[in-house]
């Protein structure tokens, strides 16, 4: 894939944790993740009016990539509790975008590549209709490197609002 050997949740993702339930993601493995991301991006049909997400190019190579389309794409997302806990909204509006993950090629981190990117998913998801955009942060320990997530920090920018966050997830909450 564009971006290397990036692995996520254990595993090279391929942007399918929040798509494959739980049952069937232990029966699917690299290469099978890897073919279901290219047809979901189009990939090799640049005209395309749908995708799954963006590359980031830097001196004309992949440096970064963040997934970003309807929430309505996202099955497992959608019936996982832990989004929806204190809110009451219909989790099949086709008009909220979610940017679930970012991947930044080592080497390019700490560049603002992930801003640029949540930036161009916005921009996307509203060109294409969307009236609301949402992401799910990982709060990271300081000097924690997870190349697969996105921070608190980047969406919490200009263009994004802070809705809600789970606090009792975190170690040490309340404390």
């Amino acid at each position: 894939m564009v971006l290397g050997s990036s692995k996520c949740h254990g595993a090279k993702c391929y942007c399918q944790r929040f798509k494959i339930p739980n049952a069937q993601w232990r029966l699917t493995d690299d290469n099978e993740r890897a073919f279901l991301l290219r047809v979901q991006t189009d990939c090799g049909i640049p005209e395309s009016r749908t995708t799954s997400g963006l590359v980031a190019y830097l001196n004309h190579g992949p440096v970064g990539w963040c997934a970003v389309e309807p929430r309505t794409a996202y099955q497992k997302l959608r019936n996982s509790p832990i989004p929806w806990a204190g809110r009451d909204e219909n989790k099949n509006d086709k008009d909220v975008w979610s940017i679930t993950c970012f991947v930044v090629r080592k080497g390019y981190r700490q560049r603002g590549i992930t801003y640029t990117l949540t930036r161009t998913a916005v921009d996307l998801a509203r060109k294409r209709g969307a009236r609301a955009n949402e992401g799910y942060p990982m709060i990271t320990l300081p000097g924690q490197d997870i190349p697969w997530v996105s921070f608190m920090l980047v969406l919490t920018t200009p263009s994004l609002q802070l809705v809600s966050v789970r606090y009792q997830d975190l170690p040490n909450a309340g404390s």
